[in-house]
């Protein structure tokens, strides 16, 4: 037995990076940002539950002195706001198929270019890899006309449009990069067991890159929901989502704290709780990634 060696193998640049931040130091310093970033969420939330007397007088630490200063009165005058509750549902038609959108027609465009031959194919690959450099911003004159001359400006279908047209560059490139990663033994073998195209991609390639696809989704869902820009030009006030109602309460009651907060708190809930939800999702397509 003195004669054998144990020869390890290296490890990969993953499980350096774990092994690197595992140390107590770092998960220390991790700590003190972590709490710090919270920081503005938490008082944006103890200011959202305060009257707007109480946020004028002083500021939101103060409640922990003060407990009697918290009340549900700032979310029920909002929640009774037509214009708060109808961009709401609003925000809710427009991230959901924009997103479902990105990522179905964004898996197919990434599943054809990673494993199917077609003429022009790196040609075609080339030019989606050339739209992640175009600016959102020269577009939106030329598409504003576009779809004023085809009906649909000022509607939802049109904001879907713009964020679906904009999502697809960067869900292509990133789907394409993880699928061609995907053994090509596997692909093989589903063809000589006479597996159509569509059979492979739906029960062979989407299962392996969820982790990718669930990133994605997290994205685009949150680029989505946050937006501005795009809703302020392309939408109306009977199809404005939550971001631009609240930016319209910022112009009309700009020293309304109360109603501001707790507006921009629950616009924020539920990106954190889809973020948080697919979480290992996401951590998953990065080790992945960095295994590879």
């Amino acid at each position: 037995m003195s004669g054998l060696t144990i020869v390890r193998g290296r490890r990969t640049l993953g499980q350096r990076i774990v092994a690197a931040l595992s140390t107590g130091v770092v998960n220390i310093v991790l700590a003190v940002v972590a709490v710090f970033w919270l920081v503005p969420t938490v008082g944006l939330f103890i200011a959202s539950f305060r009257s707007s007397a109480d946020n004028s007088q002083s500021g939101w630490w103060t409640v922990f002195l003060k407990p009697a200063q918290l009340t549900l009165e700032n979310y029920e005058d909002l929640l009774a706001n037509p214009t708060i509750t109808g961009s709401f549902l609003n925000t809710v038609l427009i991230v959901v198929p924009t997103t479902i959108l990105v990522i179905v027609i964004g898996a197919l465009a990434a599943y054809a270019f990673s494993w199917m031959h077609f003429p022009g194919r790196d040609w075609m690959l080339i030019a989606v890899i050339v739209l992640l450099a175009v600016p959102l911003q020269v577009a939106l004159i030329p598409i504003a006309k576009l779809f004023g001359a085809i009906g649909i400006f000022g509607s939802i279908v049109g904001v879907i449009l713009f964020h679906v047209a904009f999502g697809l560059p960067f869900a292509i490139f990133l789907l394409r990069n993880f699928f061609s990663q995907l053994p090509a033994e596997l692909l093989e073998a589903a063809r000589i067991d006479g597996a159509s195209e569509a059979r492979i991609f739906a029960r062979v390639v989407f299962p392996l890159g969820l982790p990718a696809i669930a990133s994605l989704g997290i994205f685009q869902f949150l680029w989505t929901w946050n937006d501005l820009l795009v809703a302020l030009i392309f939408s109306n006030s009977t199809s404005q989502p939550i971001t631009v109602a609240i930016q319209s309460q910022l112009r009309q009651f700009g020293a309304n704290i109360d109603v501001l907060s707790s507006g921009a708190f629950l616009s924020m809930v539920i990106p954190l709780v889809v973020f948080f939800g697919f979480q290992r999702y996401f951590v998953q397509a990065l080790l992945a990634g960095s295994n590879r």
